[in-house]
């Protein structure tokens, strides 16, 4: 079974994009749209509603209330990679 790169931090972009960085400091956008056609994502349609957002314990998800979540598998599975940040390294 492959394991995922954890969410670190999670911004919103607009009312509808997630900005996710992961644990390997990959950084995805999350386009929230798709999702709302879904009666179960209609809430985020609600953009009071998607910002009060918390990244569950370990980074394994975004959770917005008992119903509405998004896994790191699903973030970076079907996020756009913007950029990779490079780790420095000790010179010397």
């Amino acid at each position: 079974m492959m394991q995922y790169p954890r969410i670190q931090q999670i911004t919103l972009n607009s009312d509808r994009t997630l900005r996710v960085e992961f644990t390997n400091h990959v950084v995805k956008d999350y386009d929230l749209t798709p999702l709302l056609s879904k009666p179960i994502f209609t809430p985020l349609g609600d953009p009071a509603f998607v910002k009060n957002f918390t990244i569950e314990p370990g980074g394994y998800a975004v959770v917005w209330n008992d119903d509405i979540d998004l896994s790191e598998y699903e973030l970076w599975q079907h996020g756009v990679t913007v950029h990779k940040q490079e780790q420095s390294s000790p010179i010397g």
